[in-house]
């Protein structure tokens, strides 16, 4: 079976936040698959069930973002799992710009304060995660209150397609494992610039046919 934890802050003033990203991304997975979050315990509330054959619990910390390493030592012991293979975390990411994902095996936490506490009391790293890109603060602006914002009006359609992104990687480290997941997801987009230099020219490739690699 799977754990996926997302994480966020409970209260509702912090439901659309950039920090609930993990959370959000929760509900898009828990939406495609009538997973429905009915169930109070172990320090989160929880949705039980099954994406594809997979046994999975969907598990929203309440301890709040800066403990949600309590939640995940409460969810680990209970369910007496392997993190290194049967956990997977989903957590907003301000180095990555609003709407990417990346999809890690094991790491640090960076500058995540609700990464920090899982890290430390589970003691280990080693275990995969979905970070999901909400952007910089713009200058000036103090980070905890940018992580506690709403995502502007012209950022939902970005928000939108990384959180349904986020849903389809863990689809896909379920049913094909984390590499193929990585392969998909772990591709950094090109600036137009970027391409337009690397395009083939007239004459250099352009009109070639293409050959399988």
């Amino acid at each position: 079976m799977y754990v996926i934890a997302g994480l966020g802050n409970p209260d509702r003033k912090y439901l659309n936040t950039r920090h609930n990203a993990g959370y959000l991304a929760l509900d898009v997975l828990a939406a495609r698959h009538g997973l429905r979050f009915e169930k109070t315990a172990l320090k989160s509330v929880l949705a039980e069930g099954r994406i594809g054959t997979n046994r999975v619990v969907l598990a929203k910390p309440i301890t709040y973002m800066n403990l949600s390493g309590e939640a995940v030592v409460a969810l680990l012991n209970w369910y007496k799992i392997d993190p290194s293979s049967e956990l997977i975390v989903l957590y907003d990411d301000i180095d990555l710009p609003a709407g990417e994902i990346r999809i890690r095996p094991r790491g640090s936490a960076g500058t995540h304060n609700g990464m920090r506490s899982i890290l430390q009391l589970t003691g280990t790293e080693d275990f995969p995660r979905v970070r999901i890109g909400i952007g910089k603060p713009p200058k000036g602006w103090d980070l905890a209150n940018y992580v506690l914002s709403a995502f502007p009006q012209e950022e939902h359609e970005l928000i939108e397609a990384g959180l349904s992104h986020a849903a389809d990687a863990v689809e896909l480290m379920l049913t094909q494992g984390i590499g193929a997941a990585q392969q998909k997801y772990n591709v950094k987009k090109r600036s137009k610039k970027e391409a337009r230099e690397n395009a083939p020219s007239e004459g250099e490739g352009a009109n070639r046919p293409a050959t399988a690699t």
